[in-house]
């Protein structure tokens, strides 16, 4: 990020007429004489494959570039499997399985647990049964919701959607959409790296958020290649 920094920070009185013309092979040179040692890069890459949980992709590159991941790579695979059981709908599994990584995970974290077994309540409204989901909202559930009043807030919510016999008219409906499994199931992804000392996130995404930023700063002040499309890394010309 030096490279931005440079020009960001020169000096504005050298800018007030018009902006600076950077050609792409003045950049190409700036950018090629920024040093980027070869092991950094490898880290990056494999905290993005375990944090991701891609545990094959990073075992591979572990073989082929010498990087050691930060945790123990079978970990990945017990991690993803919990992942892969709250995206099914098996959250009474996924829950045995958080336990058996780690039980103080779910001690720890009343919240996340408090989503969990929403999700179950869920899970048993979307199959329609009522008995049970009533039942378990009762036994499991509203013991929590009288201690903790955004709990209880949850629960109302999640139970109004027995009220609606057909769901596609329930203010919220958005509780059975797949994206709320997906949304408990990166929750308690993020819970299990917190307790292996793991970032919850990827370095990568973040350092790809502060290039768009970068770029966005420096054109206030100059016209130069940009790097628009971030699959690719490839340098447009702003004419392009």
């Amino acid at each position: 990020m030096s490279l931005f920094r440079i020009f960001i920070n020169q000096d504005d009185e050298d800018m007030a007429t018009s902006k600076k013309v950077i050609t792409r092979d003045e950049w190409e040179k700036k950018l090629n004489a920024v040093k980027l040692r070869k092991q950094d890069m490898n880290t990056l890459v494999m905290n993005f494959l375990v944090t991701e949980g891609y545990v094959e992709a990073a075992d591979k590159f572990q073989r082929e570039s010498g990087t050691k991941p930060e945790i123990d790579l079978a970990t990945i695979t017990d991690r993803m499997a919990v992942k892969k059981a709250v995206q099914n709908g098996n959250v009474e599994d996924a829950i045995e399985k958080v336990n058996d990584l780690n039980p103080e995970i779910l001690d720890t974290n009343p919240e996340l647990f408090f989503h969990l077994q929403q999700q179950r309540l869920i899970e048993l409204i979307r199959q329609g049964k009522t008995e049970e989901a009533l039942e378990f909202a009762q036994e499991e559930l509203a013991p929590r919701g009288e201690e903790n009043q955004a709990f209880l807030q949850e629960l109302e919510k999640t139970v109004a959607l027995l009220v609606f016999e057909d769901a596609s008219n329930c203010p919220v409906k958005d509780l059975l959409d797949i994206s709320h499994r997906l949304k408990t199931a990166s929750e308690v992804n993020a819970a299990i790296l917190t307790s292996q000392s793991h970032e919850k996130d990827p370095k990568l995404p973040s350092l790809l958020k502060m290039l768009i930023w970068a770029q966005n700063q420096l054109d206030e002040k100059a016209v130069y290649p940009h790097i628009n499309d971030l699959s690719t890394g490839q340098l447009e010309d702003p004419s392009e």
